[in-house]
């Protein structure tokens, strides 16, 4: 999950990772005091935060995640994670992690990676520096095989004539999200547009 104030920053980010091969970006959140609610509903892998964000009281969000939910992990994105920041990142080894924004996509993707392998209790071996392999980008496919399980329910409900808004709160994602994942399933069924894509989906049994 991507839980930022500036939405654009945040959908640019889920977008960028929705392409990596085994993520899925369950949501982006861009309002402060929804960001613990929507982790406590979701229970996502890994909780990505911009540092800009604050809690209730000006808390630090990610101390408030970690006192809401303890063994959730965060990695947190800033032009200049500071003293506090990595502060928290000592003491929550394995929990979370810095990143600065100037940082190439590989960091993020191998900072997620490591948080998923802390929590399934294995220790990962990728450098923080290591290039993307181009194999972990998913490629437009018009086998279906490629569509993930967000992009069908999305599909499917657009199937059924829902409007964005109405798709967005049925699956708890900002409409921003829901135009994110249906612009990627057209792309891979060369659809004409969302419903031209739900109906290439559904007439091939993928819905």
């Amino acid at each position: 999950m991507i839980g930022d104030e500036r939405r654009l920053y945040s959908e640019a980010i889920a977008a960028t990772l929705n392409l990596v091969h085994d993520f899925d970006v369950v949501a982006t959140v861009n309002n402060s005091r929804e960001i613990v609610p929507t982790v406590l509903r979701l229970l996502p892998a890994v909780t990505v935060l911009g540092t800009n964000t604050t809690g209730r009281a000006g808390r630090c969000l990610a101390d408030e995640l970690r006192t809401a939910i303890p063994r959730c992990r965060i990695a947190v994105i800033g032009s200049s994670p500071g003293a506090p920041a990595r502060r928290q990142e000592a003491a929550a080894p394995g929990l979370l992690s810095v990143v600065p924004d100037h940082a190439a996509l590989p960091q993020l993707v191998n900072t997620i990676r490591a948080l998923v392998a802390s929590n399934n209790g294995r220790a990962t071996a990728q450098s923080s520096a290591a290039p993307l392999d181009a194999s972990l980008i998913r490629q437009p496919s018009c086998n279906g095989r490629s569509l993930s399980t967000r992009e069908k329910e999305v599909l499917r409900l657009t199937a059924g004539g829902a409007p964005v808004r109405e798709i967005a709160a049925e699956l708890f994602l900002s409409p921003g999200t829901v135009r994110n994942v249906t612009s990627s399933a057209i792309k891979k069924l060369g659809g004409r547009n969302r419903f031209d894509a739900a109906c290439i989906a559904s007439k091939r049994g993928w819905l």
